[in-house]
């Protein structure tokens, strides 16, 4: 009798003890426990799954270990390539913008939108005569551009890239800025492809792309790159 006292006893002081999921719901505060493990946030992927960053691409913003050939092992050149992506990246996100811009606006396309500096015409904004001819349209553009890129040449470390101030009007580089910085490239890496299809797609339609666009979505079957005579030789 004892014995089966004791046994209940000890089955109902088991019973009676909170476990760690209903102290949750008890309202018993648990105290946290480490088993000495250790956790890491997980990392992109790389271009090529399964494959080892190189550890000179660490700390580059979006690198996702790309560097086949090892062209960027050296530091110089490494910083010479970062900078050069960042600035074609530019260039062809401005580029992809303006291109589809004046086609919006109905101004033609990005090639005849400028035939006017060919053919000896006045430059126009959205059907507006400007008061500038070529010469002087391109003296602006040297003097600003040659001052941006003085400044460039002779800033330090990641003021070369990210330069802020009156670069960054708006102030966004104030915020998570390394998250900005893989958003800039991913960006800007898309519009280099899209603006080689501008190219190869005016070359094969003499056509813009909003206008490509709006041909295929009304005949899929009919225009496409499987039939526009040049892409695939011999159809």
């Amino acid at each position: 009798m004892v014995v089966t006292m004791q046994m209940s006893g000890l089955t109902s002081s088991v019973l009676c003890r909170p476990t760690r999921a209903s102290a949750r719901f008890l309202g018993t505060p648990i105290a946290a426990q480490s088993n000495g493990s250790k956790v890491f946030a997980k990392k992109e992927g790389n271009w090529l799954p399964g494959s080892d960053t190189p550890a000179y691409l660490d700390e580059l913003p979006a690198s996702y270990g790309f560097d086949p050939l090892g062209l960027a092992a050296p530091a110089d050149l490494r910083s010479r390539f970062q900078e050069a992506e960042l600035i074609h990246s530019r260039w062809a996100m401005a580029g992809v913008a303006g291109a589809l811009a004046v086609e919006l606006a109905g101004q033609g396309n990005w090639i005849t939108a400028q035939t006017w500096a060919r053919d000896g015409g006045s430059p126009t904004f959205l059907g507006i005569p400007l008061p500038f001819n070529f010469g002087t349209i391109l003296a602006l553009n040297f003097i600003l551009i040659a001052g941006a890129e003085t400044r460039r040449t002779f800033a330090k470390g990641d003021e070369k890239k990210y330069p802020g101030g009156a670069f960054d009007p708006l102030g966004w580089s104030k915020g998570d800025l390394e998250d900005l910085k893989v958003k800039e490239l991913k960006n800007g890496r898309l519009a280099m492809v899209a603006f080689l299809g501008f190219v190869a797609q005016y070359g094969a339609t003499g056509e813009g792309p909003i206008k490509n666009l709006g041909q295929h979505l009304a005949n899929p079957w009919a225009n496409n790159f499987a039939t526009n005579g040049v892409s695939i030789p011999g159809l």
